[in-house]
């Protein structure tokens, strides 16, 4: 039997389509300051580098205070964290397959830890992860290693047979950053900026064909 790998997933953009219930929830802090709804699309562009760089990006331009704005947001997500969100297709199942085939997994997210656990827990999968780690849980976000030190220290896993996979720059900085293998998910919504992944997936099916063969 082949070693066992340490597979570090993104979570937004990876595991879950979570875009409509991000942008629910920056709409609805937006209303609350007179303006305009922005679009599911343009909210997903400006998610990967944690909960108040969204919010950042969505009052780019207005006058209003980031705090306020961040407080609000807050609230309704803590409230409405799984209304519209979904596992990508094959997700569920590809999980339990990863585990039967011997692999260790992980979740390294820019979200806040505590609404990540909550998320995963609704959808029925955080049993399958040995760590779920966000914002609030390490020192630093990515594209800092702090998460990924704390994964490979929780399961023992050498960092020659770790993998950072996500959808994001983020996600492939960090795994640089860390010295560890990174795939980047075509399927979410993020975007590489120049940095090169050791493979791409096109779905979460053919991640877990290619992990299962190693």
């Amino acid at each position: 039997m082949s070693e066992s790998l340490l597979l570090i997933f993104d979570l937004d953009g990876t595991l879950i389509d979570s875009r409509a219930d991000l942008a629910e929830g920056i709409n609805h802090m937006r209303a609350q300051f007179g303006l305009d709804s922005l679009s599911i699309e343009m909210v997903g562009g400006y998610v990967g580098n944690g909960v108040r760089k969204l919010v950042e990006r969505s009052i780019e331009g207005s006058n209003v205070d980031i705090d306020d704005a961040l407080l609000i947001n807050k609230k309704y997500t803590e409230l409405h964290p799984v209304v519209h969100t979904r596992l990508y297709p094959g997700v569920e199942e590809g999980l339990q397959q990863l585990l039967q085939a011997g692999h260790k997994l992980a979740v390294l997210t820019n979200k806040q830890g505590e609404q990540s656990r909550k998320i995963l827990r609704r959808l029925g999968i955080d049993l399958s992860f040995s760590n779920i780690i966000g914002g609030g849980d390490v020192a630093h976000l990515k594209p800092e290693p702090d998460g990924i030190h704390l994964c490979l220290k929780t399961t023992g896993i050498d960092p020659i047979n770790a993998w950072m996979i996500g959808d994001h720059y983020t996600d492939l900085s960090v795994a640089k950053n860390a010295g560890i293998k990174s795939a980047f998910a075509q399927y979410g919504f993020g975007e590489p900026r120049g940095f090169e992944p050791r493979v791409y997936f096109a779905s979460f099916p053919e991640l877990v064909g290619y992990f299962i063969g190693r």
